[in-house]
């Protein structure tokens, strides 16, 4: 699509020869005052002469011819899917393409062009935003701070916008791109802003300005998009913007730089020569729609079965300790927001994370304290730590504790301690396999005392399929005594042959501990595991995948199980 103004008529009028600004202004239903303000941020095309004559009216002349805007056309190629997604008012429509002798798909989007006036006067536009929005460094302090910042940019965006073009000469579709591409140059991330609203891109990554931005689909896996930078020093406007925004700064004295923007999402940024292709930008999105554990029970995710999904349901709803391991994207951060949508409402919860990517149900936020770790400052100041962190959390009385992931001995250390004295705890750790994940922190770097270690109860091993593109929770095994002193029983394993999950044995720890603190028999927590497949069935055949729709519901479960289950043997919603 080609957006078109009065700017572009005025453009053509003058390529036409017709430069007296009375007549023109009266073609075009513009006021002369507006014209000359244009010709202003045209002077690229078109200059304003002013006669000698006091009586005279100023006309235009023509400086050099408008270059014309081409629609960029779709390739042609199997369409493996197509959408549309709203960015800031503008709807966008996206096509996933496999195109001949490319090894990866197209991610086209249809990019709205602009009219050569009409691209020019937005320019002009973006500086008066700059100069009409005040900017102080405590707007970005916290994230409601940006985001009220953000709702400033586009309120007054809009108001230039309608200012500019003329009220009511503008079809709200047009006024719509305008505003949007208006207020991602000035305050987003330009043409990124459009892959930074499609839900179902994890990552972003601009490598060089010679080469597309390329995105990382959850269906689809990598794909190169049609989207390009301009120059290195767009690159680096891009980077900068960011670490203002984080308090940060990247110059060639500090070519790297990690940082969270103002959504939460992470970003990491390189400059040349450190990448000597050219700059780079790397995004990892924080997941606007959250995965749940029906989300993953669904036909078409297939990642568990909803017998392991009760097994770890009974196994929150007891305070037992889970850690989840797999490679790097296996679908760990995303199961350890499954788990924590099964915690009670009447607890105190505590995360702590380098990156904000964990997000609970909102009946969960009342006594909810996420902590993210933070970066030091160029001088080597003011950084804060996951065990520094993880220290204050062990102050704030949580009765669950989450860790996105432990990387290093001493965070291994605390998160054993933390389960050794009474909190339940929920981590990630990168180890292929349960036996693998035992052997790491067992042995040499980490080298943890078993004695440490026997408070895990549970270990979940998910797993990504790199080729097919889907995940899958290969392996539930719980901890349990053996003759070298610790060993692991498999509950669960998935077989990829006939795509099913085996149940290999019945739990004989997890059973006796619940049954140790609880004092249930092994039938009553059978049957406390039938009701919660019964809830999950039920919540995958309604098809209820909101997060805040299956917490009220897990909250339902345990303020009166007993009203809830009658609800779902009776048909209800």
């Amino acid at each position: 699509m080609i957006v078109k103004t009065a700017v572009d008529d005025l453009l053509e009028e003058v390529s036409k020869g017709r430069g007296n600004i009375d007549e023109i202004s009266k073609s075009l239903g513009v006021e002369a005052r507006r014209l000359e303000s244009w010709a202003s941020m045209l002077e690229k095309y078109v200059k304003v002469e002013y006669p000698s004559n006091p009586l005279s009216k100023p006309y235009f002349v023509a400086v050099k011819p408008v270059e014309r805007v081409e629609e960029e056309k779709k390739p042609k190629g199997k369409v493996l899917e197509s959408y549309r997604i709203e960015v800031d008012g503008m709807n966008v429509g996206v096509s996933l393409l496999r195109l001949e002798r490319e090894n990866v798909p197209l991610y086209f989007v249809d990019l709205p062009k602009l009219g050569r006036g009409t691209e020019a006067v937005l320019r002009g536009l973006g500086e008066q935003l700059s100069r009409r929005v005040s900017v102080r460094m405590e707007d970005f302090s916290d994230q409601r701070g940006a985001m009220r910042l953000r709702e400033v940019f586009s309120r007054e965006a809009k108001n230039l916008v309608r200012q500019e073009f003329g009220d009511g000469k503008l079809e709200k579709r047009e006024e719509a791109i305008l505003s949007a591409l208006l207020l991602h140059r000035s305050y987003g991330l330009g043409s990124l802003e459009i892959l930074m609203h499609d839900d179902w891109l994890e990552e972003i990554s601009l490598n060089t300005s010679t080469m597309p931005a390329s995105a990382y689909h959850i269906k689809y896996g990598w794909v190169k998009t049609n989207i390009y930078v301009n120059s290195e020093k767009e690159i680096y406007n891009l980077s900068s913007q960011i670490a203002r925004k984080a308090g940060k700064t990247i110059t060639n004295l500090n070519p790297i730089m990690d940082a969270h923007l103002v959504s939460g999402d992470r970003a990491n940024a390189t400059l040349f020569p450190v990448s000597s292709l050219g700059s780079t930008i790397t995004i990892r999105k924080f997941s606007r729609v959250p995965w749940n554990m029906v989300a993953f029970l669904r036909e078409d995710s297939k990642t568990l079965s909803v017998d392991m999904a009760a097994l770890l349901w009974l196994c929150v709803h007891y305070e037992l300790n889970v850690l989840i391991t797999g490679g790097s994207a296996s679908g760990k951060t995303s199961m350890l927001n499954a788990l924590a949508s099964f915690m009670p409402p009447n607890q105190r919860i505590v995360s702590i994370e380098d990156t904000r990517e964990l997000n609970l149900p909102e009946h969960l936020h009342w006594n909810w304290i996420p902590l993210t770790t933070r970066s030091a400052n160029p001088e080597g100041e003011g950084e804060v730590s996951v065990m520094d962190l993880a220290n204050a959390s062990l102050r704030m009385r949580p009765d669950r504790l989450i860790m996105g992931e432990v990387r290093r001995v001493e965070e291994a250390e605390v998160l054993f301690e933390a389960m050794n004295t009474g909190h339940a705890v929920y981590s990630t750790m990168h180890a292929d396999t349960a036996r693998h994940l035992l052997h790491r922190i067992t042995e040499p770097p980490f080298g943890l005392p078993i004695e440490d270690v026997e408070a895990l109860h549970l270990v979940v091993t998910q797993f990504r399929d790199r080729r097919k593109g889907f995940r899958k929770t290969t392996e539930i095994a719980e901890l349990r005594e053996s003759e070298e002193g610790i060993g692991l029983n498999y509950l669960y394993r998935w077989n990829p042959r006939k795509d099913t999950f085996d149940e290999l044995r019945e739990s004989k720890r997890v059973a006796d501990v619940i049954g140790l603190h609880t004092g249930m028999s092994r039938d009553e927590i059978r049957e406390d595991l039938r009701e919660k497949r019964m809830i999950l069935e039920w919540m995958v055949k309604r098809g209820i995948s909101d997060i805040n729709t299956m917490g009220r519901i897990i909250g339902d479960y345990y303020n009166d199980s007993e009203a809830l289950l009658k609800r779902i043997n009776k048909g209800g919603r």
